[in-house]
């Protein structure tokens, strides 16, 4: 049953209803800015006890407002991400995995967005989203007015780097992490008399690992004091730039509280702190066990921070466990506003927790998955991937298995996860959704989502940020495979590189076709190694592809495949191929 806004209001705490906000009338609501990083894990704080680095002004959001002891979140990205965005575990929303169309969540599912919009929020998202990049799935079709960033998984160089602005490209300036927050700064700064909700999704400390020489001089030669649980294990190099780049995290949010500050928002504005999976290498993560990928504590533990300084008190400590899927729901109840979900929630309101001394509350189970392993916590305990049972209150390192001397919680949580794998591992199995081409007036398609066959390869192991390579033979193909949504003429635009004009391809969808030469060579060099701080390894490079307008196609309504081939090849090679754009026009 869906609240009226009257019943949301009188189901809070009292400490926390939001009527009385805002002494100078302003607005009856509080703003929200929820920042999300990637790949950095628990255990790149101070506030955790972390003497390698120095975060405080992403500590000041828990020292005065509440931290959450033991927050979780998913394995890996693109499911965290939707989880947040819907309160729901991510395959119910169609997230399978991190790339190739497997990140997209379902344009049924409802989203925190549209939840805050439809109550007459502005709202803005500004970074990685990693749910989707053709409308309906782009983030300004889940309800993001304004969005400034990238939809991949990945991005391959991080100064002055493409990103996407409401749907097209542009350059952006400087080190993206500075320029993502200057963007949602602008944001704030623009809907300052009305209510606001702020997505601020950084991409920073995932690879590749750049960062400016301000913040990278000081751990150049650090010999870090605090290591990984096994040392052997860590790369001192990766440790170095992972905290440079979150000292510069740590200062990009300083500067966002600051500004709020600035436009004396800061009282009625609620800030969330939290990050996707936990970190992309071994490094010191409080002895926990397991990293990015995995399911244990230390592949799913993330902080939360929560601050509202007019209505939750500094100092607050929140040992009950809790997830990603239970912000929506709870920020939702924070401001007063129904939950717009047409489908029921996985998440709770955690708003009692934020409300005073801590209440009656009955434990529950969080479950984690990733690649069809799946691990189950309550509050003492979790079963991991394996069936073995760990005493998270006396073990926290996930050291001996108690299986055998808590027999029915064993039976318990694995009956439990065995449930839970029933229902939600048939969700994650092979995804055949096409890719929809005209949803909107523009349609990109990255190489990321496409196919190859003969001898073209991906300019990278993994293909989110990559571009198709190697093309030169007539029998190699490059495919799409497309659903139509609206037929009609469109006109399609190649970003390529090329070692020579020349070469002749075909571009076709069922019977249309259409023929285009290479008008010029191109053939830049790549980006980015310059500025890495650690080897990236098969990562590829980031490069300056030119556009190459192919000319007009007519593309039938339904599935197909959309196709490019060479009918002659020049100078060795075809071309190296990033994006195929198609604008339909209309009229």
């Amino acid at each position: 049953m869906t609240l009226s806004r009257r019943g949301f209001l009188a189901a809070l705490p009292a400490a926390v209803r939001p009527e009385g906000l805002h002494g100078q009338g302003r607005q009856a609501r509080p703003n929200v800015v929820v920042i999300l990083t990637d790949d950095q894990g628990w255990g790149d704080l101070s506030l955790h006890g972390n003497s390698n680095l120095a975060t405080p002004r992403i500590d000041s959001i828990g020292r005065e407002g509440a931290q959450f002891e033991r927050f979780f979140v998913c394995a890996v990205c693109a499911p965290t991400r939707a989880e947040f965005l819907t309160g729901r575990y991510h395959p119910r929303g169609g997230v399978r995995g991190v790339s190739t169309g497997q990140e997209r969540l379902n344009p049924e599912e409802h989203t925190i967005a549209q939840t805050f919009r439809a109550a007459g929020y502005a709202t803005g998202a500004f970074g990685k989203w990693h749910n989707g990049s053709q409308a309906p799935y782009h983030p300004n079709f889940r309800g993001f007015e304004e969005f400034y960033g990238f939809t991949s998984g990945h991005w391959a160089h991080y100064f002055d780097t493409e990103m996407d602005h409401n749907g097209q490209f542009v350059n952006g300036q400087g080190y993206i992490t500075d320029d993502l927050t200057n963007r949602a700064m602008t944001f704030i700064t623009k809907n300052r008399a009305r209510p606001f909700f702020c997505y601020l999704p950084l991409n920073a400390p995932h690879s590749p690992m750049q960062v400016p020489d301000a913040y990278y001089r000081k751990f150049a030669r650090l010999e870090p004091a605090l290591r990984a649980t096994d040392p052997a294990q860590e790369d001192v190099g990766m440790t170095r730039a992972a905290l440079a780049m979150v000292e510069n995290l740590d200062w990009n949010v300083g500067r966002l509280l600051d500004r709020l500050k600035e436009l004396r928002l800061d009282q009625d504005t609620i800030v969330v702190f939290f990050c996707d999976n936990g970190p992309n290498s071994w490094r010191w993560n409080g002895g926990m066990k397991g990293r990015k990928g995995t399911v244990d504590e230390g592949g799913v533990r993330s902080p939360l921070l929560l601050r509202w300084p007019r209505r939750i008190g500094g100092g607050r400590v929140v040992r009950q466990i809790a997830g990603a899927i239970d912000l929506l729901p709870t920020l939702a109840a924070l401001a007063g506003i129904p939950v717009g979900s047409r489908q029921p929630l996985d998440g709770v309101s955690l708003t009692p927790l934020l409300a005073g001394p801590a209440p009656e509350w009955p434990d529950r189970m969080l479950f984690s998955h990733w690649n069809k392993r799946i691990s189950v916590r309550t509050q003492q305990y979790r079963l991991d991937a394996d069936g073995r049972l760990f005493d998270m209150e006396n073990d926290p390192g996930q050291r001996h298995d108690v299986a055998d001397e808590a027999p029915e919680q064993a039976r318990r949580l694995r009956e439990a996860g065995a449930a839970w794998g029933r229902e939600m591992l048939p969700l994650v199995g092979r995804d055949d959704r096409p890719f929809p081409v005209g949803y909107a007036r523009l349609t990109y398609l990255p190489a990321r989502d496409g196919l190859a066959a003969g001898g073209i390869r991906r300019s990278n192991t993994a293909p989110n940020s990559s571009y198709f390579t190697n093309w030169t033979r007539t029998t190699d193909r490059i495919f799409w495979n497309v659903e139509v949504v609206t037929a009609g003429a469109y006109e399609a635009v190649l970003h390529y590189t090329a070692p020579a004009a020349g070469s002749v391809v075909e571009l076709s969808c069922g019977a249309a076709r259409l023929e285009s030469t290479v008008p010029r060579a191109h053939d830049p060099a790549p980006l980015g190694a310059r500025e890495d701080r650690h080897d990236r390894g098969t990562e590829s490079y980031a490069k300056e592809f030119a556009r190459w307008p192919l000319g007009v196609i007519t593309l039938p309504a339904g599935p197909n495949a959309l196709s490019l081939r060479a009918l002659r090849v020049a100078g060795g090679a075809v071309a190296e191929v990033r994006y195929l754009v198609l604008t339909r026009r209309d009229g």
